[in-house]
This record gives structure tokens, sequence and C-alpha cells, in this order.
């Protein structure tokens, strides 16, 4: 038996793709989160075989940061990345993080249950799209992409994205649980690695590179 933990702050969400799962003899969904925080806290009491997480959570813990700490604290738990991002970027950003597999929200209930499966099997699950666009980019397009955003960790692209959505450090301290000094040494460190000026620059940039879960 295949046990698995849901997360997804939609519980409509997280009913529907709960159906799908069980349809499978082999799959149980032992228990369900709302947002990285209780991710984390499920995992650490039901050890399951799968965390099959969205990345767009409230902050607090995004999806981002959780898959990152439980891919490190709870090796025996495996990542499959349920979101409708369909971009390089936060599929970087999820396997460097610890995910074993990366999954679109529209693929057919037969992607999702072969993602599953292969993942708790051992192996990775990338969904087609994402894994063309992988091919093309590591082939190369003849044109030269910007990447720079690869050298923020994954704490600091959650904390690009709240600048770039114009909240103050002082209330980015307060969704993320960290101290206005921690997110503002964050802040420093993202607009040296970057070579922003102002925040419009940081807004840009975001923008451009499809940074914002919006």
């Amino acid at each position: 038996m295949i046990r698995v933990v849901l997360a997804d702050d939609h519980e409509v969400v997280r009913a529907g793709f709960k159906m799908i799962l069980e349809q499978d003899a082999e799959i149980k969904v032992v228990a369900e989160a709302a947002d990285g925080t209780q991710a984390y806290t499920i995992v650490s009491r039901e050890r399951p075989d799968i965390l099959l997480m969205d990345i767009s959570m409230p902050p607090g813990q995004s999806g981002l940061v959780a898959c990152e700490k439980i891919a490190r604290d709870f090796p025996g738990t495996r990542i499959v990345i349920l979101t409708m991002f369909a971009e390089l970027e936060y599929l970087f950003y999820t396997l460097r993080g610890g995910a074993a597999g990366y999954v679109l929200k529209n693929s057919t209930s037969e992607e999702l249950l072969s993602a599953v499966h292969a993942v708790a099997g051992g192996g990775s699950y990338i969904h087609p799209k994402m894994a063309a666009l992988l091919t093309k980019q590591l082939v190369g397009s003849g044109e030269e992409e910007d990447r720079s955003y690869q050298q923020l960790s994954n704490r600091e692209l959650e904390i690009l994205q709240l600048l770039a959505k114009g909240y103050t450090n002082k209330e980015i301290s307060e969704q993320v649980y960290l101290s206005v000094k921690t997110v503002e040494a964050h802040r420093s460190k993202i607009y040296k690695k970057l070579g922003f000026k102002t925040r419009a620059d940081l807004v840009s940039y975001a923008l451009e590179h499809k940074l914002l879960d919006v």
C-alpha cells in the first residue's frame, strides 16, 4: 500500500485528487494539509511514502520552502509536486529542493497515478510538457536565457515574491515567521545577487521571469 499525504490550500481540490488517487487499490490518502507548515507536521507524524504537494500555498511556509525542509528531514517520504505552474523556473526550484516528481494539475488521472507509482518505486516523474521544455533548454535554442534567479535559495525566492507584491519587511516577517532583521538580511542578499538597486528593478525582474505565484 502506498501511503499518501495531500497538501493543497483548497479543500475542494484535495477532495478531487483524493478521489482520483483512491480509485487505485494500492494507494491510500492517510492525511491532508492546507499549507506547508501543516504538511511538515503531518509528515513528521505519519511518515507517508508520498507527499503530493502544491507549490502555491499561503505564506508562512510555502510549498517551495516546505519541500526543501521535508526532503531534508524526512528522506523516507518522497515528494511529488502537483501544480498549475508550467514554467522551468518552478521545476528547477522544486527539483533542487528535493522533489522527485512534478505533475501539472491539468494532467490526466492516469498521469497522476503513474507519477505516484513511479516515485513510490524509487524513480522520478516529470510531466511530459515539462520534460520537453527541459530537453529544449539542455539542447539549447541558440539564444542564451538569463537564469540568474537560480542563485537564490528557496527562502530567498519566497521573499522576493512577497517583496514584488508590495509587502513591507515587517509584513513579510509576520507571514513567513522570521524576524524583521532576518527578512532584511535576505532582502540584501537578493539585491546583491541579482544586482537590484530599487524595488522597481525587483518587480520588473519577477514579472519578466514569471516568478510570481499569481
